[in-house]
């Protein structure tokens, strides 16, 4: 356009020679102004969609960024939960175990009482029946106190009829099963195995029932309550030794009374003490 506007002004008016090439100069002036226009032009141009595409990337590098600090805060999050959720349940754990030490003391501690009784009977048991009587034996098996009373002491041979002496050291007996009315008394009575028919007994099986029984009655008529009482017979089934001596057989046949806590009275002592830590928790 600038040439074309030369030339018209050129043909329009008469111009010299040397004003030409002044304008000729200054075209070309004009056109290397303009290429370097164009190249700084293009390369503005370029190095916008260079700086352009770099924005798209940061800004999906930043949109990644974002989304990695929310997953952070997310699992931090979470995390936080499950710490909590594993306190409460280490917390609850830590609770049941106590309650359970709590339990096991209580009972501990009933065992304990039952043991300390048992002992205390022990003791009255041996001061009242007199323990240097070679024919009276006053012991505990597996926490029952039993006082094991020679047959001779007790009866006559072949007999269910209590002897007088028995009579005095039942007496003794009676005073220390009355002086505990938490506890019961069993009668259990053995034989030898030497067979016993003698009407109206018909076996050693009715004769240690009999023994027992006489037993009992014996008790019943020195103010037991009969309610403590029980009359058991073993006949000859459960022998201390071998029935193969005369003095062996007299060690089997024996009467002995087992004086034990009452088991229902026993268990609502344990049952009691659990209702009381139930109260406490």
């Amino acid at each position: 356009m600038l040439l074309s506007v030369c030339a018209m002004l050129l043909l329009a008016s008469c111009v010299s020679k040397k004003e030409y090439a002044a304008l000729e100069a200054r075209q070309q002036e004009t056109q290397d102004l303009l290429n370097s226009a164009t190249v700084k032009l293009n390369k503005c141009l370029s190095d916008a969609s260079a700086a352009n595409a770099r924005v798209e990337t940061m800004k999906d590098q930043l949109a990644d960024l974002r989304k990695a600090n929310q997953d952070l805060i997310d699992t931090k999050g979470n995390l936080t939960t499950l710490t909590q959720k594993g306190a409460d349940n280490l917390e609850k754990s830590l609770e049941s175990l106590k309650e359970k030490d709590l339990k096991i003391s209580r009972l501990q501690d009933a065992l304990s009482k039952k043991d300390s009784v048992t002992l205390a009977l022990v003791s009255s048991l041996k001061k009242e029946v007199g323990i240097n009587d070679p024919d009276i034996e006053v012991n505990v098996e597996k926490g029952v106190v039993f006082i094991s009373i020679a047959d001779k002491l007790l009866f006559k041979s072949g007999s269910y009829n209590v002897t007088d002496r028995a009579k005095e050291v039942l007496g003794k007996v009676a005073t220390v099963i009355n002086g505990k009315p938490n506890f019961e008394a069993m009668v259990e009575s053995h034989t030898d195995n030497v067979p016993y028919n003698k009407p109206p007994l018909l076996d050693n099986w009715d004769l240690s029932v009999k023994r027992a029984t006489s037993v009992v009655r014996v008790l019943e008529s020195l103010d037991v309550n009969p309610q403590k009482l029980i009359a058991a017979g073993r006949s000859y089934h459960v022998p201390l030794v071998e029935n193969d001596t005369a003095a062996n057989k007299a060690k089997n046949r024996r009467t002995r009374i087992i004086v034990l806590p009452k088991i229902d009275e026993f268990y609502e002592m344990i049952e009691e003490e659990m209702k009381n830590l139930s109260a406490e928790n």
